[in-house]
């Protein structure tokens, strides 16, 4: 490993970057409606984010990113789904998979996506194998592919295939000019992401401008890629999920001091109260753990050390805690909210939003019934490849 991909970089432009995603929350708020109505994220939404140079979160310094820590990750990705969970939930797509793409790609390639000139932007999934059949100039890459985040403000899509001649799944990287984009995002919850599907029919590719998809080994970059794709997008996915549980916590606050004295007030209530108080506590709770395990990860990153199996797995459980804490505390805002929350406004719309964010595969069933089996000590030398727990 080389002396950069040992280190954990950890960016002072961070801290900045916060106080900037404050500045551009009122024109968060005040075009969350109008994103929702045409399905993706207005210009002046998207232009603001630009502006601010929040999709350089995780690409790597040398190519111009900030390489934030993961922590830091977590922190920006929070506040920002805090002022507008649908682009929360873009951003962080879109400078996830912008962050990998310039951490994996060979250097040559890497630096034509991002410099002073043109700064790409990626956006697609990796669950859905397409398939990629060796020819003279690369691959001819076909397939469809769904849940697209951010696509419609991006680049380039990612296209994860299977090679026909080493069975090797990569992610290939292709202006998004050569891929058919579907107008089909029709959805209760994060409307204003424009996660829609996307198709490749017979796409040459050059193998350059692909990586495997299981990339643990960074060509730019300090030890933050090391922790692959399925990590880094649990750290992006605390982040929102706790983000919009902390705006709906807030939102039944402010709610609850003017309905207070009014006859029949159910917020003056001792049940109330206490329901209050376990969806506080269950919140804090939730990113408490979450920042827990990813200081212990942190230091074994700096230590220029992979993560341990055990390690992957609390990283895991504190994704989907953060995400269930979130929930949970939407529904307790939602019931004593009451009219207030059936009416178009902040407290609906996120709503809708935090009971979409759960049905993403990495906080589903599957990953806390294979968190709890290994916890307890009944997977014996399984490790975790991608999103599965598995016997080595």
């Amino acid at each position: 490993m080389n002396a950069e991909a040992a280190q954990l970089h950890v960016s002072d432009e961070v801290p900045r970057l916060l106080e900037r995603i404050d500045g551009i929350a009122p024109i968060l708020s005040a075009e969350a409606e109008e994103s929702e109505t045409i399905g993706r994220l207005t210009d002046r939404t998207f232009s603001a984010l630009e502006e601010i140079g929040v999709f350089r979160l995780s690409l790597p310094q040398v190519l111009g990113g900030y390489e934030a820590s993961p922590r830091q990750v977590i922190e920006v990705l929070e506040r920002l789904s805090y002022w507008d969970a649908s682009a929360g939930w873009a951003t962080m797509a879109l400078q996830m998979s912008s962050g990998i793409t310039g951490a994996y790609l060979e250097s040559g390639t890497a630096s034509q996506l991002f410099n002073p000139a043109f700064f790409g932007r990626m956006a697609g999934q990796g669950n859905r194998m397409g398939t990629a059949r060796r020819v003279e100039d690369g691959y001819e890459i076909t397939g469809e592919w769904n849940f697209a985040s951010g696509l419609l403000h991006a680049t380039h899509v990612h296209a994860a295939a299977i090679t026909d001649d080493t069975g090797q799944k990569r992610i290939f990287v292709v202006p998004k000019n050569l891929s058919t984009v579907e107008a089909n995002w029709d959805v209760m919850g994060l409307k204003g992401t424009g996660s829609v599907d996307y198709s490749l029919d017979h796409v040459v590719v050059p193998e350059a401008a692909s990586f495997e998809l299981t990339s643990q080994v960074p060509v730019q970059g300090g030890s933050f890629y090391r922790l692959g794709l399925p990590n880094m997008a649990g750290i992006n996915h605390s982040g929102w999920a706790l983000g919009v549980g902390r705006r709906l916590l807030d939102e039944m606050n402010e709610l609850a001091k003017k309905k207070s004295g009014a006859p029949g007030a159910t917020t003056d209530s001792d049940e109330f109260h206490a329901e209050y108080a376990r969806a506080e506590a269950g919140l804090r709770s939730a990113r408490s753990f979450v920042m827990d395990v990813w200081r212990d990860n942190e230091e074994s990153l700096s230590r220029g050390e992979a993560l341990s199996v055990h390690q992957e797995t609390l990283s895991r459980l504190a994704l989907h805690n953060a995400t269930w804490a979130a929930q949970a505390a939407s529904v307790a805002v939602y019931k004593w909210a009451g009219t207030s929350a059936l009416r178009n406004g902040d407290i609906q719309r996120f709503f809708r939003d935090m009971q979409a964010g759960t049905q993403h595969v990495t906080s589903g069933p599957a990953v806390l019934q294979a968190c709890g089996r290994m916890l307890a000590g009944l997977a014996p030398g399984s490790r975790w490849s991608f999103g599965t727990l598995v016997s080595a």
